[in-house]
Parts: C-alpha cells; sequence; structure tokens
C-alpha cells in the first residue's frame, strides 16, 4: 500500500469537502486545523469514506476525529502500512 500525500489529501478535500486547499499549504502548514481550512466534520467524513472505498480498507474511527491534516495523515498512513 501506498502513503497517502498532502497532493492526494489536497484533491480528496476539494472532491468530498468542496474545500479548495493547495498541497503547498498543507505541507508548510500541517498543523492548521482543519475547521482553520473549511473542512468541517461531515467533509472530514466524506474524506475518511472517500479512501476506504479507493484503497478498500477501512480507516479507524479516529480518523474522522482528526484535527490536523498532519494528525490526519499520520494516523491514516499508519493504518494503510499496517495493512500491506
Amino acid at each position: 500500500m501506498s502513503k497517502i500525500t498532502v497532493e492526494e489529501l489536497a484533491a480528496l478535500m476539494k472532491k468530498a469537502a468542496g474545500v479548495t486547499v493547495s498541497p503547498e499549504q498543507l505541507h508548510d502548514k500541517p498543523d492548521t486545523g482543519f475547521d482553520a481550512l473549511g473542512v468541517d466534520s461531515l467533509g472530514l467524513l466524506g474524506i475518511v469514506g472517500e479512501l476506504e472505498n479507493e484503497h478498500g480498507t477501512p480507516m479507524p474511527v479516529d480518523a474522522e476525529r482528526c484535527k490536523t491534516p498532519q494528525q490526519f495523515l499520520n494516523l491514516v498512513n499508519n493504518t494503510l502500512m499496517a495493512g500491506a
């Protein structure tokens, strides 16, 4: 399994949450809160759903509670690597 990159997360944020954020912004400020980026809990749930469909792997229930993109990427990538 491959890791989710900031580029992929930015694309998922646009697709599932309707929020446009550049990969550079996610890379440069990984600890900016999802709320500050305009992603609410439903948007984050949509992102989790897209990842589950894409990878065929259930994401941890904590994924939808992550507060920052970095926290989300760490949790999701650890899950994907464990399932590889």
